[in-house]
């Protein structure tokens, strides 16, 4: 019987080989700490989706 391949994928932050199932919870991190340190990052804005600026908040009439 033949085995399916099982796809691998590289851990986003210290690039280990993931396997991608049910097996690894943390996918597409290896471990809790490898999500836990991306999570940091956008947090922090070390990470972030290129696009338009957002939209400043202009005071209101009332607000003078």
């Amino acid at each position: 019987m033949k085995v399916p391949n099982t796809p691998k994928v590289d851990c986003p932050v210290c690039k280990k080989t993931v396997i991608w199932s049910e097996a690894s919870p943390y996918r597409p991190f290896c471990s809790e700490r490898c999500k836990l340190i991306d999570f940091g990052d956008w947090a922090t804005e070390a990470h972030a989706i290129p696009g338009e600026p957002a939209l400043q908040d202009t005071p209101e009439k009332d607000d003078y």
